[in-house]
């Protein structure tokens, strides 16, 4: 791996994974919407970022997402649920790295070992659901695996050698679930990111569309 561009670079994973990425002498395009007014949940935006680089990366990961988004917090029952939260939740972590993806794909060598990869949640997970609630934030992270599913198909295409997979980085000590995290065990964000750029350094082509955890184990749709 010689470039890389991270999406939502600013956040405890993202800024994490450049670190890392930046230490084993990558070339790394961090972009992130305080530093670079990258708003993934608008096309225009993400176009007008992403149309700026030129070159080719042979890694791109989508780290941007949200827990609780204007103060609205994972439901615990039905009566909870709101249609802007919801909205919100789509929008960010699903519309988002779908856009991300659609116009990063250029980026992407058509020959060649690449990797496109989106923070996904184990609560995303159907077959893993056991406990039910966060009725907003587990359907948008469902969505976002059946679009990168969707989409190594489609990549597989013209990119015989990419791999497009949803991870899940299990509970870092970050903003985002110091809330949420309760008994937990939480991973500090640099080790996070160790567990992810192994997981990502041990996959191949049979692993596109796919859905993983920090250890490299599947997850169940």
């Amino acid at each position: 791996m010689k470039n890389a561009l991270i999406i939502g670079a600013s956040g405890g994973i993202g800024s994490a994974l450049t670190e890392v990425l930046r230490r084993r002498g990558v070339t790394v395009t961090a972009l992130s919407r305080s530093g670079d007014g990258l708003d993934v949940t608008d096309e225009a935006s993400v176009e007008a970022v992403l149309g700026t680089l030129d070159g080719l990366c042979e890694f791109i990961f989508v780290a941007s997402g949200a827990l609780e988004i204007d103060g609205a917090q994972p439901e615990k029952t039905l009566q909870a649920i709101s249609a802007k939260a919801m909205a919100d939740q789509f929008a960010v972590n699903c519309i988002g790295p779908s856009l991300v993806l659609k116009h990063a794909i250029r980026l992407l060598p058509r020959d060649g070992r690449s990797v496109f990869a989106a923070l996904s949640a184990r609560v995303g997970s159907i077959g893993d659901n056991r406990l039910g609630g966060w009725y907003s934030y587990r359907t948008a992270k469902a969505a976002l695996n059946q679009m990168i599913h969707s989409a190594a198909i489609e990549l597989g295409r013209t990119h015989k050698d990419a791999i497009c997979v949803s991870l899940h980085p299990g509970t870092v000590a970050t903003d985002f679930t110091a809330k949420y995290a309760g008994r937990h065990k939480t991973v500090p964000p640099e080790e996070a990111a160790q567990n992810l750029l192994a997981v990502i350094d041990g996959l191949d082509t049979s692993d596109t569309g796919l859905f993983f955890d920090w250890a490299g184990k599947r997850v169940p749709w």
